[in-house]
């Protein structure tokens, strides 16, 4: 199986902070990692890094067949789907739906003069039609709830065929409808074959969608443990994970931790 993406003793520093540190990660074209830890483990410095967005203080990236630091990363990126709240904030408010999807073609936020032809557009339409958000089309990006932009910069995110999708806490802020609606739909996106590698950021098992193959935990910019999900994510990980005893469990595909504190007590 072809890596999409290795990193090898990858560290990123920033003055004599270390973000990350000596991390070592493959990534199968066919994989589906989740990602979690608390707040400052270096999640989103993961994904900066796996987007070609970071250059490494140590270490090696390989990306895409190409080496991070030998290669254009302008000719890297548009082959890597990215979602987050910091882009998010970055989409007018007045683009049309259908624009911001498209946008990602030219690898820019915001409808300027470029021109789409119809394949552009029948892309973009198809693919808000597989997040079942087509129907906002025409409405502009700030009239949107929550719930519906994510979905919107999902659509986008694969606009260009990407061969690494990232989704950096895609449920993040939304409420519970909102969040099962959204696990539902990145549960399609998982255990479609035809899906890219991909690469979901969270903080919560209670978000990781069925389809997903891989678990890698993070604390304080260090692997705790990183392989395939059901033997990696475990009670004994999880506690070490967020430095709290936890109960992992695993229901009709989907996945919930739980404190032990309170089992131990009354035992």
């Amino acid at each position: 199986m072809a890596a999409v993406a290795e990193l090898a003793g990858v560290t990123i520093k920033r003055g004599s902070a270390v973000l990350l540190d000596s991390l070592n990660l493959v990534i199968g074209e066919t994989d589906r990692w989740v990602v979690i830890g608390p707040n400052g483990a270096g999640k989103t410095t993961l994904l900066q890094v796996l987007s070609a967005q970071m250059y490494p203080s140590d270490g090696v990236i390989g990306l895409l067949g190409e080496v991070v630091g030998a290669v254009d990363v302008f000719e890297l990126r548009p082959r890597i789907g990215f979602t987050s709240s910091a882009l998010a904030e970055r989409i007018p408010g007045s683009e049309r739906v259908r624009d911001v999807v498209m946008s990602a073609a030219y690898a820019i936020v915001g409808r300027w003069r470029e021109e789409y032809d119809v394949y552009d557009e029948e892309r973009a339409r198809d693919l808000l039609a597989s997040l079942r958000v087509d129907h906002l089309a025409e409405r502009t990006f700030g009239t949107l709830s929550e719930g519906e932009r994510k979905r919107v910069q999902i659509a986008r995110a694969l606009m260009t065929d990407p061969e690494l999708l990232l989704l950096d806490e895609p449920a993040g802020g939304l409420d519970l409808a909102g969040r099962e609606a959204l696990v539902d739909t990145l549960s399609d996106l998982c255990v479609d074959e035809d899906s890219p590698a991909t690469v979901l950021v969270t903080h919560h098992v209670e978000e990781i969608p069925e389809g997903i193959t891989h678990c890698l935990l993070l604390a304080d910019g260090k692997v705790v443990a990183a392989g395939a999900i059901e033997q990696t994510l475990t009670d004994e990980n999880l506690s070490r994970t967020f430095g709290v005893p936890l109960t992992v469990g695993r229901e009709d595909g989907r996945w919930r931790a739980r404190s032990s504190r309170r089992r131990h007590a009354q035992a």
